[in-house]
């Protein structure tokens, strides 16, 4: 506030009003794995939001949603690098015992205790179903 960084305090009581809502919604206090996905959602939402005013060609938009977003992802921990997931896929079907696509909901399960907030799990389970199938 002092720095007189509008943009930058309005995104953070963004991320501070989310987190009073959940807390109001649920009526507990917000723990780490919750907050990490509280803001995990927010950034996908930015996502899905700065690919929809691209596309309707407002750049306005797309600036103040980057900007949020990157403020977001400061919070969230580092993702994990693509040699990273295909290692943890690997280890997860191996301690799995996973041998077909229908063992795939052990290997997410695995995998998303390790994996939560770090990774795009959609593409993750795209991954293990390749896996599998191959």
């Amino acid at each position: 506030m002092r720095a007189g960084e509008k943009p930058k305090l309005a995104a953070l009581r963004l991320i501070s009003a989310a987190v009073k809502q959940y807390e109001v919604d649920h009526r507990v206090s917000l723990e780490e794995g919750a907050a990490l996905e509280l803001l995990t959602k927010m950034a996908k939402q930015r996502r899905e939001s700065i690919s929809q005013f691209q596309s309707a060609g407002r750049d306005d938009l797309v600036t103040q949603e980057e900007f949020e977003l990157a403020l977001i992802l400061d919070y969230l921990p580092q993702p994990l690098s693509d040699a990273e997931v295909e290692r943890l896929v690997a280890d997860a079907i191996a301690t799995s015992g996973a041998t077909g696509v229908r063992d795939m909901g052990k290997v997410m399960g695995v995998l998303n205790a390790k994996m939560k907030g770090r990774a795009d799990m959609a593409a993750v389970s795209a991954m293990v179903k390749g896996k599998l199938a191959g």
